[in-house]
């Protein structure tokens, strides 16, 4: 499954609920149900910069496609972790690249979060590609 697919199965998700309450919740759960990051990954380096939370992201290239880890010490920020990771990760360097977040928007998300939480996730995506970015280049000059 691409990343628009897993885009849509959100889409889908949180269309079908009636409030941004029950929405928060389901971040949230999101969340919870994430696998706990690593220690060793949890360093300076990992660190998302642009943040308000301690936000890590660590990224691997595993047999072509892109697996991500990540964690933070606020609860709804790790469910925004949780739902970029579902999206992104498993998915080729060049496709993550080349799709943005259109979950975001066509949840209604972005108009849902404070500011600072809407820089974060920002600047998350802006990780995640970075690293895709990189796997791409490596990929393409033989060494991925």
């Amino acid at each position: 499954m691409g990343i628009n697919e897993r885009q849509q199965q959100i889409i889908d998700e949180f269309s079908a609920m009636a409030d941004w309450e029950d929405r928060y919740k389901r971040i949230i759960e999101y969340g919870r149900k994430i696998a706990p990051m690593d220690d060793q990954y949890k360093i300076d380096k990992n660190k998302v910069k642009g943040c308000q939370s301690t936000v890590w992201l660590h990224a691997q290239l595993n047999d072509g496609v892109v697996q991500y880890q990540g964690d933070s010490d606020a609860m709804i920020v790790r469910g925004l972790i949780a739902l970029l990771l579902k999206v992104y990760s498993g998915a080729a360097p060049a496709e993550i690249v080349a799709t943005p977040p259109s979950f975001v928007d066509a949840t209604g998300l972005a108009g849902h979060l404070s500011q600072t939480r809407a820089n974060g996730l920002a600047a998350m995506v802006k990780q995640i590609k970075m690293y895709a970015a990189v796997f791409q280049a490596m990929q393409k000059s033989g060494q991925g």
